[in-house]
């Protein structure tokens, strides 16, 4: 069995196949997921697993250099802007109109749906390296 943090599969094995600058997206219940990318879906019930529980455990694996989020976040959800901000501390965040971030997951290794159901409760992982 598996020792770290992250214990679902499908999950896990896409995170070991990052290459750099690949993306992984975590998103809300609601965010529309494009056929073509891989949905993982982790929604149980209205806010589990949540979306910040989801990017906490993601990030205990994952090298992320960058994250990209809806602009319409500071503005809807501020609350969660700030708490977001804190999680990603030192990884700088872009911001993109909501229309555009829905384009950029067509080119995701996968979505990660959460239970969450906060207004655009969303981000795109760039992954880093470690080296």
């Amino acid at each position: 069995m598996k020792k770290t943090t992250l214990l679902n599969q499908p999950l896990s094995a896409v995170i070991a196949g990052l290459g750099h600058t690949d993306t992984l997206v975590i998103a809300d219940a609601g965010l529309p997921i494009p056929p073509e990318t891989q949905r993982i879906d982790l929604a149980l019930r209205s806010g589990v697993p949540g979306f910040l529980e989801t990017l906490k455990t993601v990030l205990t694996e994952m090298a992320v250099e960058k994250a990209i989020i809806a602009a319409e976040m500071k503005q809807t959800s501020p609350e969660l802007f700030e708490a977001l901000n804190q999680e990603l501390a030192a990884i700088p965040i872009e911001t993109v109109p909501h229309a555009t971030f829905k384009k950029m997951t067509r080119d995701a290794r996968a979505v990660v749906r959460t239970g969450e159901f906060t207004p655009y409760a969303n981000v795109i992982l760039v992954s880093g390296v470690t080296f």
